[in-house]
């Protein structure tokens, strides 16, 4: 008998003949996250991953291991040999444990997954077995409705028992699903959507734009805080730090005011594209939500995707601020978010942007800009900091 961590994997396992290079991904960066923590052993037992460690580790490890994408549930269990006398042992342990974390458990029921079809018993008679156990050495009772405590066990090459379920954030693992630049900004939305991409799969590196000096240093430690936490998630990442200044003084001295927004967000995706193109990224990643500002109307979006054909991720349209919120909240970048440093948004904001703005109007409006020049001088001027993964 001895002490395991199992981990439960969600869409990955519908992959078909793709599924071993998806689940190869998932161990490779299970090991990468808890590399400095140490395990002995980390191996498959049909359909599950399974790591083998020092018990005193599973806490931290458990917290590590549910950052990684494509995981859903992670379990610390007792595992024993299919012919092993040590079941009534186990169910005992796993059951105890519990009531001694929870002293308000008074009901059970078992529930188990027979993965091998060859084990003698049939999943009802293991879940009679296990409740044959525990009511005879506790005074817990069966409530098959709705039971303060599971009892779980898995039949496989070898058998394991769990009563914790902790929940990961599933999707899919990182780099599955190309390279994507994230457009990060101090705000909240920019890292949510960071997130939501790399969960499906998207190696993400992160372009920064800031207003130096009108923006403060302060702030642009701020955005690598942010790049600090998401990369629990996506593991090292790349920040590209570019000024928008000189961009934004000769927008605001050539063009009119009240598309100043939007033809610095027309910028930034030339200044995105050529990053792209230079370092392989199939895909821009920004935090836009339609309707929340004045450059995120339907018009606005438009007149910006005219700059690239790269493919445009936007993750958080449809989505009500307070859901983008709550998202931010649990990953853990709210707080470092809503930090009052001004962003390059702030700088030259027109009193009455355009709202309705038309492609022609804006190619006309760009006409006195040399905007090839300006774009090549940002990128020679920008800052590159590497982030380690945060553990």
């Amino acid at each position: 008998m001895d002490r395991v961590i199992s981990i439960s994997l969600g869409e990955v396992m519908l992959k078909g003949k793709n599924r071993k290079n998806f689940i190869d991904k998932i161990v490779g960066q299970v090991k990468r996250a808890i590399a400095d923590i140490g395990y002995e052993k980390i191996f498959n037992d049909m359909g599950k991953i399974y790591i083998l460690a020092d018990y005193e580790s599973f806490e931290s490890i458990i917290k590590r291991v549910q950052h990684v994408f494509g995981i859903v549930y992670i379990s610390p269990c007792i595992r024993i040999k299919r012919n092993s006398d040590e079941f009534e042992k186990a169910v005992l342990e796993v059951v105890k444990e519990a009531m001694e974390k929870n002293s308000d458990i008074k009901t059970f029921k078992a529930h188990t997954k027979r993965a091998d079809k060859n084990y003698e018993l049939k999943s009802m008679d293991v879940n009679n077995k296990i409740g044959g156990i525990v009511l005879k050495n506790t005074e817990l009772k069966v409530d098959v409705h709705n039971p303060d405590l599971y009892v779980y066990c898995d039949v496989k090459e070898d058998i394991y028992f769990y009563t914790q379920r902790y929940k990961a954030h599933g999707g899919l693992p990182i780099g599955t699903n190309g390279r994507g630049l994230l457009l990060l900004s101090g705000g909240i939305d920019s890292p949510v959507a960071g997130f939501l991409m790399a969960k499906r799969g998207v190696q993400i590196d992160a372009l920064h734009f800031h207003s130096y000096p009108f923006t403060s240093d302060r702030a642009e430690e701020k955005v690598h805080n942010l790049a600090k936490i998401l990369s629990a998630y996506t593991g090292n990442l790349t920040i590209y730090s570019v000024n928008l200044l000189p961009i934004q003084k000769e927008i605001n001295k050539n063009c009119p005011e009240d598309e100043m927004t939007i033809i610095s967000r027309r910028f930034m995706m030339r200044i995105a594209e050529k990053i792209s193109d230079k370092n392989g990224y199939n895909s821009i990643i920004t935090g836009e939500n339609l309707g929340q500002v004045a450059s995120q109307t339907i018009d606005g979006l438009n007149v910006t995707n005219r700059i690239t054909d790269r493919l445009i991720f936007r993750p958080l349209i449809g989505l009500d601020k307070v859901d983008i919120m709550d998202i931010a909240k649990k990953i853990g970048t709210y707080e470092t978010s809503i930090l009052p440093f001004e962003d390059c948004c702030t700088v030259f904001l027109p009193k009455h942007p355009s709202l309705k703005p038309r492609l022609s109007d804006i190619e006309k409006s760009e006409e006195p800009l040399n905007v090839e020049e300006l774009v090549n001088n940002a990128i020679s001027e920008m800052k590159i900091v590497k982030i380690k993964q945060e553990a």
